[in-house]
């Protein structure tokens, strides 16, 4: 049996964050509805803006966040739209969404509509920036909340350079996994209450949160950003190698491994040289920048493959800042089912898994595909409407059949 089997999902997202959410809690069995309006979630053409295709039968940029679900479209500001979403929630467990709360009043989906008419149903939203404030009905994406405001961009630049261009969605992917968690508590507590709940997560409280070491010794001086120049270990930092790749070091006993360092690199003119050799004594100084030149100008001379190789034989923390092709062959990548091949018309393609692993379930089913509207039809006859209602639904526009996007 699947973690969450029996758990039934309705789902009114676009993007990435919250679609995430949904997407993983079906991996784990739930029966997840997407509901869409009738000109469709964006994402369904944002292949364009990510370089790939975008078509019914392939799709990996809406499928990313989307798998596992089934897709009816609906008109909610009309009265029969709105009716046929009730039916829905009225068999649901959560309701999913990140649709701005100024809106969902207005449709009727707000949370403290909903929680009269459903008092189980848990209610989950993705935030930009939070539900109080002064910004809380601005409009928030991932780049915006979580790398910008949150304090991502700023931080982990280094020092005198320009912010870092990260993948779309950098944010989003991280705070579907917030929400998730937080659906899962949810329905535990319910076994117990028989109440449902309201859980909000926000990209920018997100950003906050997973800076919290900086966050916190900002206050004691430990300034962000930070120049690799100037690190306080240069034991603890990035460096070049001759087939211009980066690599990280990471090696916190300065002064242990410091000669054996220096050796293996190929500077035993540097050992025993005392005035190096002290991490505290770098730091008392200002030396920093002079051992890093070293390690510079040393490092510069191997290849990735040949400095990797060298420090790990000496069990010597260092790996290579890989970039998406190099995980396409990275051996450990595929022995623990981190990406996965997913079968599309032009062949396998690569998407990787979300990271929470249940021994009872293996390796998560992923169903592909799903044309806008593909099941309005056999999901309200679920709901228990007529062939003669739901043609009727279908004439007046309250509710939309499948629709194919249109060929590239």
């Amino acid at each position: 049996m699947k973690p969450l089997e029996g758990v039934k999902i309705v789902d009114l997202t676009t993007y990435l964050a919250a679609p995430t959410t949904v997407r993983v809690l079906g991996e784990w069995g739930a029966d997840c509805i997407k509901i869409e309006s009738a000109k469709g979630d964006p994402a369904r053409t944002q292949g364009a803006v990510f370089n790939m295709p975008y078509e019914d039968d392939e799709n990996l940029a809406f499928d990313v966040a989307n798998m596992n679900k089934r897709f009816i479209t609906l008109n909610l500001k009309t009265e029969k739209g709105l009716e046929i979403a009730y039916k829905l929630l009225e068999e649901a467990d959560v309701f999913v969404t990140n649709t701005r709360t100024k809106s969902l009043i207005k449709l009727g989906l707000d949370y403290d509509t909903l929680k009269e008419k459903f008092p189980r149903l848990i209610f989950a939203q993705v935030l930009g920036y939070g539900e109080n404030g002064p910004e809380k009905d601005t409009a928030g994406f991932d780049v915006t909340c979580y790398m910008a405001r949150g304090g991502v961009f700023g931080t982990t630049v280094n020092k005198g350079d320009a912010p870092m261009v990260p993948t779309n969605g950098f944010g989003d992917f991280q705070v579907s996994m917030g929400l998730a968690s937080g659906i899962c508590a949810a329905l535990y507590a319910r076994e117990k209450s028989g109440k449902g709940d309201k859980i909000t997560v926000g990209l920018h409280h997100s950003a906050v949160y997973a800076l919290s070491t900086g966050v916190i010794s900002a206050q004691y001086g430990n300034q962000y950003p930070k120049s690799r120049k100037e690190v306080p270990n240069p034991f603890n930092n990035v460096y070049r190698t001759s087939d211009e790749k980066w690599v990280v070091i990471c090696c916190p006993e300065y002064d242990r491994d410091y000669e054996k360092i220096m050796t293996l690199v190929g500077r035993p003119d540097m050992v025993g040289n005392e005035r190096y050799m002290k991490c505290a004594e770098v730091n008392e100084y200002n030396r920093n920048q002079e051992v890093i030149d070293i390690l510079d100008e040393a490092i510069g001379k191997f290849s990735r493959k040949e400095l990797l190789a060298m420090f790990k034989a000496n069990d010597l923390a260092c790996e290579a800042a890989y970039e998406p092709l190099d995980m396409y062959e990275d051996e450990q990548v595929w022995a623990n089912n981190i990406i996965t091949k997913i079968p599309y018309p032009s062949g396998e393609r690569y998407m990787p898994t979300n990271p929470v692993n249940f021994s009872s379930l293996g390796n998560p089913e992923y169903k592909i595909g799903g044309s806008q509207g593909a099941h309005t039809v056999e999901i309200m006859e679920h709901l228990g409407y007529s062939r003669d209602e739901i043609d009727g639904i279908l004439e007046s526009g309250a509710a939309t059949g499948e629709t194919k996007l249109k060929k590239l």
